[in-house]
């Protein structure tokens, strides 16, 4: 394929996947996501791998490919206007919240591939509002978990699931609105995709969508190359003594990021899936790699994890999760950069916050007579950088969002702040 085609599918593809967001933020009903934009959307072949994405939240966007891939699994037939929901922490849902949309595009009868986004509910029931519950000790306290499931059949919407999410939530006016601003974001996807195809051929989009993940797989080949050989290990720990221990081998083109020895997995919500782990050695090594590498399918082949079933960064059910994603993704990041700083010492930032710090408030709105449910994260310190110092109350590594304006948090909840600082 020709360079200029190529540079052109590959911008309208990412601007497919910013659309798509966009669509959701000013759709949603909660100010979650339409306030800090706790969603991410994606675009994946007819495979379900990872072609182009939004700039959007790392934690949802690296683990987003393992929950299409458990939805290509559990689905035996795909059908234009299907919609698969799906949350459950060890299909790649990262925790209860992450609610994932996953639809096929076809074009003209054939499947071209497939959309995707997440989005962070404010609740998703459970033992405590906002489904995090920090005195979790499995994942059933911690709220409904949904398998891979069609949730819109041939465009038709199933009711009977449909009821029974929101049954089981504490807001579900909130969880209605957001929901179906997933659907039409997804839905937003779908057209753009298939006008790609008419303009330019599906054969030609499929063929850009091998083209792209080949050039992202040769510059992160490239890039590994730029570390001199050799096995860099590194120690983080949380609170309780849970410990993560990363071992990083670099040879010649690959890289191997081994957690044996890490924590075995805890009656506390600090645990990881397998997903969330992922997304944070992704996330670590293309910034300090080449923070241009186009984050696709194709720029994670020459990396191996190895993270032992049972531990703090491959849990394994019932372990509670909710915070994995919070916590340990960051102490995860902040491992392996302490790792490769051996290495690369010119490139490797300070330790940052090593949180998202999560503050949730929940309870009956003495204005309505309704539950709410209050979710943020509170921005921290980043760590100093190579030649210049780090940035005061912002939001680091594996999240990015923004924080609620206080006039939206004091209309929308029966709450005034005093300070923020």
């Amino acid at each position: 394929m020709d360079p200029i085609t190529l540079a052109v599918l590959e911008h309208a593809l990412c601007g497919a996947a910013e659309e798509m967001s966009v669509a959701l933020i000013r759709t949603a009903y909660s100010p979650n996501i339409k306030e800090r934009r706790d969603c991410s959307s994606a675009v994946f072949d007819e495979k379900g791998e990872l072609v182009a994405q939004a700039e959007n939240i790392p934690v949802h966007l690296g683990a987003m490919p393992f929950s299409v891939r458990a939805a290509l699994a559990a689905v035996g037939e795909w059908c234009p206007g299907d919609v698969v929901v799906l949350n459950d922490p060890f299909l790649g849902g990262a925790h209860i919240p992450d609610v994932t949309f996953v639809a096929p595009v076809f074009w003209r009868d054939e499947l071209l591939g497939f959309v995707a986004n997440r989005a962070h509910h404010a609740d998703l029931g459970g033992m405590a509002p906002g489904s995090l519950p920090p005195h979790a000790r499995e994942v059933f306290q911690e709220g409904l978990r949904i398998p891979p499931v069609k949730l819109w059949k041939e465009g038709e919407l199933v009711r009977d699931l449909w009821e029974l999410i929101l049954r089981n939530v504490r807001t579900p006016w909130e969880r209605a609105g957001d929901l179906r601003a997933q659907k039409a974001a997804v839905e937003r996807g779908i057209a753009r995709l298939k006008e790609l195809a008419g303009r330019f051929g599906a054969e030609t989009l499929r063929a850009a969508f091998q083209a792209l993940k080949e050039r992202a797989e040769a510059r992160m080949r490239a890039a590994i190359r730029a570390i001199p050989p050799g096995t860099y290990a590194f120690v983080d720990f949380l609170d309780e003594g849970v410990g993560v221990r990363v071992s990083v081998r670099v040879r010649e083109e690959e890289v191997e990021v081994d957690f044996t020895g890490s924590s075995p997995q805890v009656e506390l919500p600090v645990n990881a899936p397998l997903a969330v782990t992922a997304s944070a050695v992704y996330y670590a090594l293309k910034a300090l790699l080449d923070p241009e590498i186009p984050p696709n399918a194709g720029a994670w082949r020459p990396i191996r994890i190895v993270a032992p079933e049972g531990t703090v960064v491959h849990a394994r059910p019932p372990a509670p999760v909710g915070g994995g994603n919070l916590e340990l993704s960051q102490r995860i990041v902040d491992a392996i950069f302490g790792a490769l700083a051996q290495a690369l010492p010119d490139r490797v930032p300070a330790a940052s916050q090593g949180t998202m710090n999560n503050v949730v408030i929940g309870g009956i709105d003495p204005r309505t007579g309704r539950p709410y449910t209050f979710y943020e994260t509170i921005g921290g310190g980043m760590g100093g950088r190579p030649g210049k110092p780090g940035l005061n109350g912002v939001h680091t590594h594996m999240t990015n969002t923004l924080n609620t304006p206080v006039e939206v948090l004091e209309t929308a909840y029966p709450l005034r702040v005093e300070r923020y600082e």
